[in-house]
């Protein structure tokens, strides 16, 4: 166990050697001619706005404090945000955090009342009350303009007793699955795996023609946990009502049969070289670029990867870029995940009429159409005055699975906010440190803090 700290140490270290600053993420660069006219565009109507407004002498002198986790703030919001500081007067002043220590200081910063303007926080109408204790700690957002705006699915998980208090940051209807390039599968006869068998039978083709199968990113401390909550899926299809009753305390992780087959299969593609020999150091902000060469096969992607893959070599055709759901434990549901990274108003704030004017800003249709056409992987953002961008290859994956689960992280208590805790975890597995079945009795000794520090009823 000794060992497991100093991998975690490890993983800290390497983010932050690799972090540079907010909006490096190659995801967001603008890939195509109309997100180059949108910029255009944005700008000219950026410069006519701002003199309107220098004019009528409204600008503000306020800078709006925004923390968030590397990778939930892309760079068309800060070019949005350039706009809007054109227009207000309000900077923004974003304070991006690496990923594996983003929970803790924001926990620090509420709990001792030093928290930013504007916090983002993974939503989960579980973790907004247990981790961020909403109701106290953040604004209520009811009345927005933008408020009836927000998808139904994207919007329940951001509310506290039918009161909304957070605003969603990213495209939710995307799925993590496995993003693969078509080009290999047709070249080596590879079909889209439906379980495990013909998952490792296609990865033992692809390592025999010299390409590694699966490009993996551990030093990041998240990316690698995905294949474990999303695809516990496959534990509700098999056993259904396992998340209910683990929400009641009445089951828990260790000695779960579809778990432990999960974590065994992921631990058995790191024994037979389908992660490569660099899994470890990889960043995942450098996979479009090797999914790209040609030297790796696959990876865990949303679905606007392929425009990243294209946005860093052009000559890479978008649609040659496919997705199948995570086959681990046969799994053919698809994952869906109606929660993810949000935007919300510290209650504490000096300037809370300032912070919510810039949600209200972000939530027009016209920058969530800029935010679609310059973020590859945003296709559809929850919000219904929201463009979609779905190429006929993404609707052909979401149209393939008929049946549909919500993930782990979003359908269980107190498994997201313990999630660079499973990733350190995992990583001592891949070392041998840990066992599958040690690492479940680990999420549920940490589940058990986290709800006994809640008053969770059904811990007492």
């Amino acid at each position: 166990m000794k060992k497991r700290n100093v991998i975690a140490m490890l993983l800290v270290t390497a983010m932050i050697g690799t972090f540079t600053g907010c909006g490096n993420n190659s995801e967001t660069k603008e890939t195509t001619k109309t997100s180059m006219a949108s910029t255009e565009t944005v700008s000219k109507e950026t410069t006519e706005e701002s003199a309107e407004v220098k004019e009528s002498g409204a600008l503000s002198d306020v800078t709006l404090s925004f923390m968030a986790s590397q990778d939930w703030i892309q760079d068309a919001e800060i070019e949005l945000s350039k706009k809007f500081t054109e227009q207000t007067g309000i900077k923004i002043d974003y304070q991006i955090v690496p990923a594996d220590q983003y929970t803790n200081l924001l926990m620090t910063k509420l709990n001792t009342g030093e928290c930013t303007d504007i916090f983002a926080a993974q939503s989960g109408k579980f973790d907004i009350q247990t981790q961020v204790n909403a109701e106290k700690n953040a604004l209520d957002l009811s009345n927005s303009g933008w408020a009836g705006n927000v998808d139904e699915l994207a919007a329940s998980e951001l509310k506290v007793n039918d009161k909304l208090y957070g605003q969603p940051i990213q495209d939710v209807s995307a799925v993590w699955a496995v993003a693969y390039n078509k080009e290999i599968f047709e070249r080596l006869n590879i079909e889209i795996p439906t379980d495990y068998a013909s998952f490792t039978a296609a990865c033992d083709k692809i390592l025999a023609d010299n390409i590694t199968p699966i490009y993996e990113a551990v030093s990041d401390g998240w990316h690698h946990t995905l294949w474990f909550p999303e695809t516990c899926v496959q534990v509700e299809e098999i056993a259904p009502g396992t998340s209910e009753k683990l929400n009641n305390n009445e089951e828990v992780f260790q000695g779960n049969a579809t778990m432990i087959t999960i974590l065994e299969q992921m631990k058995d593609m790191v024994n037979k070289g389908y992660w490569g020999d660099n899994y470890m150091s990889n960043t995942y902000a450098d996979a479009p670029k090797n999914i790209a060469s040609g030297e790796y096969a696959m990876t865990i992607a949303n679905q606007g990867f392929g425009v990243e893959v294209n946005a860093v070599d052009d000559s890479f055709p978008i649609d040659n870029i496919g997705y199948f759901v995570i086959p681990l434990a046969d799994n053919q549901t698809l994952n869906m995940n109606p929660a993810g990274p949000a935007r919300f108003v510290y209650s504490g704030t000096k300037h809370a009429e300032e912070a919510q004017k810039y949600l209200e800003f972000l939530a027009t249709e016209e920058s969530l159409t800029y935010l679609t056409e310059n973020v590859a992987k945003f296709n559809q953002l929850p919000f219904s005055n929201a463009p979609s961008t779905y190429t006929e290859t993404v609707q052909g994956f979401y149209d393939r699975y008929k049946t549909q689960g919500t993930v782990y992280q979003t359908a269980v208590k107190y498994v997201n906010p313990q999630w660079t805790e499973i990733g350190a975890n995992l990583s001592a597995m891949f070392l041998d440190e840990m066992k599958p079945d040690e690492v479940l009795k680990d999420i549920d000794k940490m589940r058990t803090e986290q709800a006994i520090a809640a008053s969770d009823n059904a811990w007492k």
